[in-house]
């Protein structure tokens, strides 16, 4: 059966009293701040509160944690949870958004008496199974963390009633829909789902058509596409990464007096730690985000974001997903994103809530055909600031050697010292050896050629009498007192104890 369509349109006259929430939920709403809903929130809420499976389409920063959270908390107040058996569960494609949507349900729970479970990497078992055996009424997970737990036998998915999966698209990218797919056959046939999505690729429609019943989709905007208060830049720039380093700080220098804070996008986690370096080189306010750091490390750095004690943050597309921090006032990407959704996610960083926004992304001449998929998919050109990569000529490139940090340049220094060292030995020893040839005149022997069986014959005969000589032992003890006794230079190689197949001659092709 085809979805029942909705388009949400702004409806400042609607409020929260009008969509079926309980007293207590819009008690801490109101306690919040918050009066009027979102497009979003207007269109799901209510479909939510009457147990209808949701497809919902709206672009990042819009409220959909809200859309969900809420009618939850409400159904949620009658019943009662089971060790083991969490009453709902809500999947989450990063650690972060999964804390994200706990922080929602701490906020809008306060009156309530949920038990909240949060099932992520980085974080001991023994506490997650802790809360699990107590009882969940509301459990959070990544996908991988919860299949670990449920293969361990600490968690029965039988008892779930609603099934929310956020930010599908993310998950497809990340390579999660297998585990999703597993883990909605594991959920009763019967429950509600909820399925939240800033985009709609193919995979994730084929997704809704096998694990929605008869869902009401809700589309707040056209998918893939941009907020309209986002301002958008292109900036034209070499493709030497000190080139690119240079455009970066040009435009923050440029920016300073709109700039509250910025998310500085990379594509890889080593580009994220180098950017890093560079910028606290040049003695800016800078942090960084990405996924190789431990759950407690990224948990501060965002914090510390959050609170306004960094201006910039760093960070691989682990960050590009649901953060909740409102008030971003820029974007850079540093790298034009490999997909072009992510481009939609990106930028969604800032502009949120109403607010006005700056997004610029730095363009070389390899990111041509990004650029084409990514203004293909937004459905419009973005102008470029100062100037097309046509502009560029022949102009000489910038200079910038990164310097590296003080006990990367001691290791340095003693990795050099030690390699000239072992040359200088290595050449000495290769000298002597040339001149104790010289001096004696010594030409070197040219052995017959024998056969492989006659070669083997050999090498036995002369080992065998090797080992039957009386001084054996001794010829090794009398080479060792030969370097404290002062009885000639050190002999090169095998000394005086040659093996017999190092001395048989090899056939020499013209």
């Amino acid at each position: 059966m085809l979805p029942e369509t909705e388009v949400a349109s702004e409806a400042p006259s609607v409020t929260f009293a009008d969509l079926g929430l309980s007293q207590k939920v819009l008690s801490a709403v109101t306690d919040a701040g918050y009066v009027n809903p979102t497009p979003i929130q207007a269109g799901a809420i209510p479909h939510a509160l009457q147990g209808k499976d949701i497809l919902g389409i709206a672009q990042t920063g819009t409220g959909k944690t809200a859309a969900f959270v809420l009618p939850m908390i409400t159904r949620l107040e009658k019943g009662r949870a089971r060790a083991r058996m969490p009453r709902t569960l809500i999947l989450e494609p990063t650690r972060e958004l999964a804390a994200q949507v706990e922080e929602n349900f701490v906020k809008y729970g306060k009156n309530h008496r949920l038990t909240v479970a949060l099932l992520i990497g980085g974080v001991s078992f023994d506490e997650q199974e802790k809360k699990l055996e107590r009882g969940a009424d509301v459990l959070i997970a990544t996908p991988g963390r919860l299949l670990d737990h449920f293969e361990r036998g600490k968690l029965l998915l039988t008892g779930v009633e609603i099934l929310v999966i956020d930010e599908a698209d993310r998950m497809l990218d990340m390579g999660f829909i297998p585990d999703i797919e597993r883990i909605c056959k594991l959920i009763p046939f019967t429950r509600q789902t909820l399925f939240f999505s800033a985009t709609m690729p193919p995979e994730i429609t084929k997704l809704t058509e096998q694990f929605l019943q008869a869902p009401v989709r809700i589309e707040v905007a056209k998918a893939s596409s941009t907020g309209v208060n986002i301002e958008q830049k292109l900036v034209k720039s070499r493709s030497k990464p000190w080139d690119k380093r240079a455009v970066l700080r040009d435009l923050i220098r440029a920016e300073d007096a709109e700039l509250k804070n910025a998310i500085i996008f990379c594509n890889r986690k080593s580009d994220v730690s180098e950017l890093f370096r560079s910028l606290v080189k040049y003695e800016f306010d800078a942090g960084a985000l990405h996924g190789d750091m431990d759950q407690r490390a990224r948990m501060a750095m965002l914090s510390a974001f959050r609170d306004g004690k960094l201006k910039l943050l760093v960070a691989s597309d682990v960050a590009a997903r649901g953060l909740d921090i409102p008030d971003v006032s820029h974007v850079f990407n540093f790298d034009v994103p490999i997909h072009a959704e992510d481009y939609v996610h990106r930028i969604g960083r800032t502009g949120r809530a109403g607010r006005s926004g700056k997004a610029f992304t730095i363009v070389t001449k390899a990111d041509v055909k990004a650029l084409g998929a990514i203004e293909k998919m937004i459905g419009n050109n973005v102008d470029w600031l100062d100037g097309d990569l046509s502009t560029l000529g022949d102009e000489p490139e910038q200079e910038e050697r990164p310097r590296r940090a003080r006990g990367d340049k001691r290791e340095r220094g003693r990795a050099t010292g030690k390699d000239k060292r072992s040359v200088a030995k290595q050449d000495k020893t290769t000298e002597s050896a040339v001149a104790a040839v010289a001096e004696h005149d010594v030409q070197p022997e040219v052995k017959p050629v024998l056969s492989q069986e006659s070669r083997r014959e050999a090498i036995r005969h002369d080992n065998a009498e090797r080992k039957s000589r009386s001084d054996h032992h001794g010829d090794r003890r009398e080479r060792g007192r030969r370097y404290h006794d002062d009885l000639g230079p050190a002999p090169v190689g095998f000394g005086d104890d040659i093996p017999a197949f190092m001395l048989i001659g090899m056939p020499i092709s013209a």
